[in-house]
C-alpha cells in the first residue's frame, strides 16, 4: 500500500463532512461520485452485505443526502490486480472484457444489480443495494467494470459507546497505521474474502472479523462527526471514546458501539451502518411467483448459549447474575418519547432464589446488634455503588443520593481512590448479590417452624386412580428430606363427603380419625394435635401413611366436599402458617365452594364471554386465598382427573398463594408414578422461604406499575409470599415518572425478606445498575429476548382472562411487527431496505418464540385444540417459570436417538449436548428410518418411524412395545441390554439438568393419530398445522405488516 499522495485536502476544523460529498464542496453525493485520489476515475465503491442464494430486484429510487453527511474524500489502497472474469451480469451490449475503467458520460446512471453467490458458498446475510436514477453532480461519475470487483478492506466505523481495547498496532504500520485507509468499497467475492498467503502479494483484510482503522490526518472520512464529551465513560451508553483506535489490519474483532448523540442511526459509511443490524433477504422462491425466504437461514436457539444470552452490561461488575435479576433492556430510556418507540414490554424478570451453580454461594453478612445499613430515607440496603465520602464517616445511597453517617462499628478509612480499605473483605461492598442476617426487629412474631400440610381426596376416582396409594408412599419416603428438623410441624385431613381429622399425638401408637359430616359449619374436633412435630410423632405419621391406602380401598364414594375441608385445613394451619399441599381428583360438589360442569362450550368462543370460562366461577377461592395469605399459607395444587374438574377455579388459590399448580390429566399410577413422586418429593425436600415478602426499589424518576405471578399484592410494590421456593419467578413493568432522566445510571434493588427453615430471619438482596441512554438503538442493542419473552407471556395469559384467544395472540403479533418496524425506521434512509426484514442481533429470535407462544398450550386454537382445564394449568405454569425453562418450553429440542444409541455407551466425561446435537423443530427433520426425541422440560416424546427396525424397538423397550398397536398403555420399562441401559441413562442426564419437572416419557410411531397430533406434530414450532402459521410463513406475514405499516 502506498503511502498518502500529494494533495489529498485536509480537514478544516469546522466544517462538516459526509461520504457523499464531493471535495471542497456541500453537495451530497453518492459513493459512485466521490473520486479515488489514487486511480483517476474510478470511483469509491460502497459495501454492502448480501443475501447469497437469492435474487432480489429493486426498484431504482434516490436516497435524500442532508447536509449533515459531509466528508472529504477518502484514499483507496492499491490492490492486486485481478484477472477479468466475465459477468452474468454485463448488459447485452457489453460482450468480451471491457476496458478497465470506463468513463460514461457525465450524469449517466448506473446501477449495481444484485450478483449470484459463489459455487458452493453458504446463504449468508449479505446484499448488494442497487443505486437507481440520480441526479447529475458536480463530479462526473465514472463507472467500475463489472465482473470481479477489486479488493478492498472493509471495515466499522470508529467511535463507540463503551471502552475501546488496548491500542495495537499492526507490524507493517507501527504506531501510525496504514498510510491511507478507504471509508467504502465493493463488497469481495467468497474467492477475495480471505488474505493473501504469505509471500503473495500484500496482507488484505476479510469480512470477519471486522478490525478497525487508524483515523489518520486528512483524512476524515472515519474520524467522529461530534464533540468529545469531556471524562471516562461512565456507563456503556457515554459517547466518550479514547483519540486512538487499533490498526484495521490487526485482523482482531471488537465490539464498538456508535457514537452519536442524536435519536439516529450514525452517518459514516455505508459499510459501518449495515453491520449494525442482522436481516433476511425475501425474495422469490424458485419455481413459485410468491415471495419467500431460505428455511436453512432461519436464526434458530439450537444450543444452550442461544438460551443463556443476556445483555447485562459487563462495565459494572458489581452486579448480581442475570439468573436473579434481568430487564428486557439493559439500557433505559431517557425519555418518556424514547420509552413510546420502545414497543416491547418494559421491564424486568425476577428470580430471588433461583440456585446458584455448584460451587457458588451466596455470601451471608451479619452486622450483630448495631443492625443492617440502609439508608434512612429510601431504606436501601448498603451494595456496591454506595459511595464514601469524608473520609469514610458518610456514605451516599446510590438510589436517592442521601448522605448517611456511618456506625462507629462499621467505619473503615478510605485509601487513595476514595475506597474503603476493607471493601475486599466485605461482600455487602462488592458482590451483588447477598443475604444479611434480619435482627429481631424485622420480626412481627417469632419465626415460624416448616409446616407441611397435607388435604386429600378419598374419593373413588382418587383410589381407583392410585393417586392415594403414591401419594402416602412419597409422603413416608420423604419424611427425613424435609426441611427443618427437628422443628417441622406436620398434619393431615382427608375428605370425600365428608372431613376426616387425625390425631397425631406422639403419646399414641397409632392415629385416631375423627369424622365431620358438617358441611354447612365445618368445626375442628380436637384444638391440638392435629399440627405435631414430626420428630416426636414420627412414629404415629408413618402409621397413618401405611394405613391410608388400605383404609379407603373399598370406598365407593363420588362426591367431593372440597370447600368445607379448605375451610378446615384453614382454621387447623391459621396459628403457625406453612404449606398447604392439596390432592384434588374430582370436581366438588357439596358444601361452600361447589362448581359446576360448566366444561368447555364450544359456542362461545369467539365471543365476548369466551374468557369467562378461563376465570373463576365462585368467588369462595380467591377470598379464601386472600384469608390463607394472611395468615402466611401457602397453596400448591394437585389436580388428578380425566375429566373436567374447573382447574380455573381452583387454581386461584395457588395464584393468590404465591403457590403451584401441578396437573396429571388422565392420571394412571402404572404409567405415571415416577412424574407424580418426582415432583411431589422436589415439592417436598427443595428449600422454602417462609412468612416472605418482597421489593423492588428503583432509582428517582422511574417506578414499577404492574407485577405478574403468583402472590397477593400488599401494597403498592410489596408482594406478599407465603412460602416461596427456588422454582418460582415473577416479572414486573416499568413506567418513567419523569418527562427526562437526567441520571447517566439507574440503579434497581430487589429485597426478599423471609424466614428460613431453620428458623432464622434472612434479607436476600440483589442490586443491578442499569444505564440510561438517549438512543433507541442503544435499546434494541442491549435488549434480552428472554426476558422480554418471561414478561410477554405473563401478559399474554393474562390477556385471555379478559378477552378472546386470537385478540392476546394478536397483540403478540403487533408488538412485534411495531418494534421491527421502529427499528427499520433507525436505518431506511441510509439504507436499501426494500426486501429484507431487518432486526437487531439481540433480538434474531425473537419472532420465533412469539411464533411458539401463540402456537402454545395457553394460546393455541380454539375449542377443538385445548381442553380447558389444560389450558388452564398450561397458564399458571407460564406465570412462575423461569426464563431459561420458558425458553424451552417454546421451542423444544429435536434430537435424533437411533445413531447416536448405537454408537456405543457413554464415555465418562463426556458431555450430552456435545452428543445430541439438536435440529430444527419440524416434521421434515423426521426420518421414516429413525427414532427422534421430543424435549420441551416437561415431558419427552419418543417418535418411532415407521421403518424403523423391529429388533432396534424391541431392544429399546421390550416386546410389549415392539408387538403392542396401542403404546399409551405400554410403559416404559428399562431392558437388560447396552442400547436400552445407554437410552435411559440418556434420559436421566437430560432429566438432572432441570428437576424442577420430570419429563415422563411418551412413546408414539408414525402415523399414530391422533396421539402422534397432540404429542408432537401440533408443537413442532416451525411447520403449518391446524390452520396455523409455519416459521417462514410467520416472517413474511411479519415481513408484510413491517412493510405496510412504514408506508
Amino acid at each position: 500500500m502506498q503511502p498518502n499522495r500529494p494533495g489529498v485536502p485536509s480537514r478544516p476544523p469546522a466544517q462538516h463532512y459526509s461520504p457523499f460529498s464531493a471535495p471542497g464542496s456541500t453537495q451530497a453525493m453518492r459513493p459512485e461520485q466521490v473520486q479515488n485520489p489514487k486511480f483517476p476515475g474510478q470511483p469509491v465503491n460502497s459495501t454492502g452485505t448480501s443475501f447469497q442464494g437469492s435474487s432480489v430486484s429493486f426498484p431504482p429510487t434516490i436516497t435524500p443526502q442532508g447536509p449533515e453527511q459531509r466528508v472529504t474524500q477518502p484514499v483507496r489502497p492499491n490492490g492486486p490486480a485481478v484477472p477479468f472474469q466475465p459477468s452474468q451480469h454485463l448488459p447485452p451490449s457489453v460482450v468480451g472484457p471491457p476496458p478497465p475503467f470506463v468513463r460514461p458520460p457525465t450524469g449517466s446512471f448506473m446501477t449495481s444489480q444484485p450478483t449470484p453467490p459463489p459455487p458452493g458458498s453458504s446463504t449468508s446475510q449479505q446484499f448488494i443495494p442497487s443505486l437507481g436514477p440520480r441526479t447529475p453532480s458536480v463530479v462526473p461519475s465514472p463507472s467500475v467494470p463489472l465482473g470481479p470487483p477489486s479488493q478492498a478492506a472493509n471495515y466499522m466505523p470508529t467511535g463507540g459507546n463503551v471502552p475501546q481495547p488496548p491500542i495495537q498496532y499492526s507490524p507493517q504500520y507501527p504506531q501510525g497505521g496504514p498510510p491511507s485507509v478507504p471509508t467504502s468499497g465493493p463488497p469481495m467475492q467468497q474467492s477475495f474474502s480471505r488474505p493473501y498467503s504469505s509471500g503473495q502479494g500484500p496482507q488484505i483484510p476479510s469480512f470477519g472479523p471486522r478490525p478497525f482503522p487508524i483515523p489518520q490526518p486528512g483524512i476524515p472520512g472515519q474520524q467522529q462527526s461530534f464533540p468529545r464529551l469531556a471524562g471516562p465513560p461512565a456507563f456503556p451508553g457515554a459517547a466518550f471514546q479514547p483519540p486512538v483506535q487499533p490498526s484495521y489490519m490487526d485482523g482482531q474483532q471488537a465490539r464498538v458501539l456508535p457514537s452519536y448523540p442524536t435519536a439516529g442511526p450514525p452517518t459514516g459509511s455505508i459499510q459501518g451502518l449495515i453491520e449494525e443490524f442482522q436481516s433476511l433477504s425475501v425474495s422469490s422462491v424458485p419455481g413459485s411467483v410468491e415471495a419467500g425466504l431460505d428455511p436453512i437461514s432461519l436464526p434458530r436457539p439450537l444450543s444452550e448459549a442461544d438460551m443463556d444470552v443476556t445483555s447485562s452490561s459487563s462495565i459494572f461488575v458489581s452486579n448480581c447474575h442475570p439468573r436473579y435479576l434481568r430487564f428486557t433492556t439493559h439500557a433505559l430510556p431517557n425519555s418518556q418519547s424514547l420509552m413510546a418507540r420502545w414497543h416491547l414490554p418494559l421491564g424486568a424478570v425476577v428470580h430471588p432464589l433461583a440456585e446458584p451453580p455448584d460451587g457458588e454461594e451466596i455470601p451471608v453478612v451479619d452486622f450483630g446488634p448495631s443492625g443492617i445499613v440502609r439508608c434512612r430515607r429510601c431504606r436501601t440496603y448498603i451494595n456496591p455503588y454506595v459511595t464514601f465520602t469524608d473520609s469514610g464517616r458518610r456514605w451516599r445511597c446510590n438510589v436517592c443520593t442521601l448522605l448517611n453517617e456511618v456506625a462507629g462499628d462499621y467505619f473503615a478509612p478510605l485509601d487513595m481512590n476514595g475506597r474503603r480499605q476493607d471493601a475486599d473483605k466485605r461482600p455487602e461492598l462488592t458482590q451483588g448479590s447477598v443475604e444479611f442476617v434480619a435482627p429481631t426487629e424485622y420480626m412481627v412474631r417469632p419465626p415460624m417452624p416448616p409446616l407441611y400440610f397435607f388435604l386429600i381426596d378419598v374419593s373413588i376416582s382418587a383410589v381407583r386412580s392410585g393417586m392415594l396409594q403414591v401419594a402416602a408412599e412419597t409422603i413416608k419416603s420423604c419424611l427425613d428430606k424435609l426441611p427443618g428438623f427437628p422443628r417441622t410441624q406436620i398434619g393431615f385431613l382427608t375428605f370425600d363427603s365428608a372431613l376426616h381429622f387425625y390425631n397425631l399425638k406422639s403419646s399414641l401408637t397409632q392415629p385416631q380419625m375423627m369424622v365431620v359430616a358438617d358441611l354447612d359449619d365445618p368445626f375442628v374436633p380436637l384444638p391440638d394435635d392435629l399440627l405435631v412435630n414430626l420428630s416426636e410423632s414420627r412414629h404415629v405419621v408413618e402409621a397413618l401413611l401405611d394405613s391410608l391406602p388400605s383404609m379407603f380401598a373399598e370406598n365407593i364414594n363420588v362426591e367431593s366436599a372440597f370447600g368445607p375441608a379448605l375451610k378446615a385445613a384453614f382454621m387447623v394451619m391459621s396459628q403457625l402458617g406453612g404449606k398447604l399441599l392439596i390432592f384434588q381428583s374430582t370436581l366438588p360438589s357439596l358444601g361452600v365452594g361447589r362448581l359446576k360442569l360448566r366444561g368447555d362450550d364450544p359456542r362461545i368462543y369467539g365471543t365476548d364471554k369466551e374468557h369467562t370460562i378461563r376465570n373463576a366461577e365462585d368467588p369462595f377461592y380467591k377470598q379464601m386465598a386472600a384469608d390463607l395469605t394472611k395468615y402466611q399459607v401457602g397453596v400448591n395444587l394437585y389436580a388428578f382427573s380425566d375429566k373436567y374438574t374447573d382447574i380455573a377455579s381452583l387454581g386461584t388459590l395457588s395464584k393468590y398463594t404465591g403457590g403451584q399448580v401441578y396437573y396429571y390429566p388422565s392420571f394412571n399410577a402404572t404409567l405415571y408414578k415416577e412424574k407424580f413422586r418426582h415432583e411431589l418429593a422436589r415439592d417436598l425436600t427443595r428449600e422454602t422461604a417462609w412468612e416472605a415478602v418482597m421489593r423492588i426499589r428503583c432509582g428517582k424518576g422511574i417506578r414499577f406499575t404492574t407485577y405478574h405471578g403468583h402472590f397477593m399484592l400488599r401494597s403498592s410494590d410489596l408482594l406478599a409470599l407465603p412460602a416461596v421456593d427456588c422454582d418460582k419467578a415473577f416479572a414486573m413493568q416499568l413506567s418513567l415518572e419523569d418527562t427526562l432522566l437526567t441520571t447517566q445510571t439507574v440503579y434497581f434493588q430487589v429485597a426478599l425478606l423471609y424466614t428460613s427453615s431453620l428458623g432464622e430471619r434472612r434479607i436476600r438482596v440483589h442490586t443491578i445498575a442499569v444505564p440510561v441512554v438517549a438512543e433507541l438503538g442503544e435499546m434494541y442493542r442491549n435488549a434480552d429476548t428472554g426476558a422480554i419473552m418471561g414478561l410477554l407471556s405473563r401478559l399474554a395469559f393474562e390477556k385471555t382472562l379478559s378477552h378472546k384467544l386470537e385478540d392476546a395472540r394478536q397483540v403478540v403479533q403487533l408488538r412485534i411487527v411495531r418494534s421491527l418496524q421502529e427499528y427499520r425506521n433507525l436505518y431506511a434512509v441510509q439504507h436499501r431496505l426494500a426486501g429484507r426484514l431487518i432486526y437487531p442481533e439481540s433480538l434474531k429470535f425473537l419472532p420465533l418464540y412469539g411464533l411458539a407462544l401463540c402456537k402454545s398450550l395457553v394460546l393455541r386454537g380454539g375449542y377443538t385444540d385445548v381442553q380447558i382445564d389444560e389450558r388452564c394449568a398450561a397458564g399458571f405454569n407460564m406465570m412462575i417459570i423461569p426464563v431459561k425453562r420458558l425458553l424451552k418450553l417454546l421451542y423444544p429440542s429435536l434430537v435424533r436417538l437411533d445413531e447416536y444409541l448405537q454408537k456405543g455407551p457413554i464415555k465418562d466425561g463426556a458431555d450430552i449436548k456435545d452428543l445430541l446435537q439438536p435440529m430444527a423443530s419440524s416434521a421434515d427433520k423426521l426420518d421414516p428410518r429413525g427414532a427422534f426425541l421430543h424435549d420441551d422440560g416437561f415431558r419427552f416424546v419418543l417418535w418411532l418411524g415407521k421403518v424403523l427396525s423391529v429388533d432396534f424397538v424391541l431392544s429399546l423397550l421390550g416386546v410389549e412395545a415392539a408387538s403392542s398397536r396401542d403404546l399409551s398403555r405400554v410403559p416404559v420399562i428399562e431392558q437388560n441390554n447396552e442400547l436400552s441401559r445407554k437410552f435411559f441413562a440418556t434420559l436421566e442426564i437430560l432429566r438432572e439438568k432441570d428437576p424442577a419437572f420430570y419429563q415422563h416419557c411418551y412413546v408414539l410411531r408414525q402415523g399414530e393419530q391422533p396421539r402422534e397430533s397432540l404429542l408432537l406434530l401440533f408443537n413442532l414450532v416451525e411447520d403449518q398445522i391446524a390452520g396455523t402459521s409455519g416459521y417462514v410463513e410467520w416472517l413474511l406475514q411479519i415481513h408484510r405488516q413491517v412493510q405496510q405499516k412504514g408506508k
